[in-house]
């Protein structure tokens, strides 16, 4: 049902925690799946140096928050927003039918952490 990339992102995430001095958050939960997802950032030059995740959720929730983390960290800010659902469902060699929507939750919690970091740079 779920790629070796899935079951290896759930069950060993990479960059989970808090970035307690963090320069943007992003949280979002889902009132249909109860997941709850936390992105913390830190930009130095207008990179993304350290992307940080909790995730309170489903495998689906867990692995693409992992892959989320490990495709931003290290991007410009536009290239994080450049981002697609398309790219987090590559990167894990593909979803369940009907799990493609889920994947989308850690990407909008990057995205409101880059706003978020945006908003207060300005």
């Amino acid at each position: 049902m779920y790629s070796k990339k899935v079951i290896e992102e759930f069950s060993n995430p990479a960059n989970v925690g808090v970035i307690e001095d963090a320069d943007g958050v992003g949280e979002i939960g889902s009132t249909i799946d109860g997941d709850i997802i936390n992105i913390s950032i830190k930009v130095k030059d207008n990179i993304l140096e350290d992307v940080k995740f909790k995730t309170f959720g489903c495998v689906v929730a867990i692995s693409t928050s992992s892959a989320v983390a490990k495709l931003a960290k290290g991007k410009t800010v536009d290239e994080a927003m450049a981002l697609t659902n398309e790219d987090v469902i590559n990167y894990l060699d593909g979803l369940p039918e009907g799990k493609d929507r889920c994947s989308g939750f850690a990407l909008d919690a990057l995205k409101m952490a880059i706003e978020n970091y945006t908003h207060k740079s300005k």
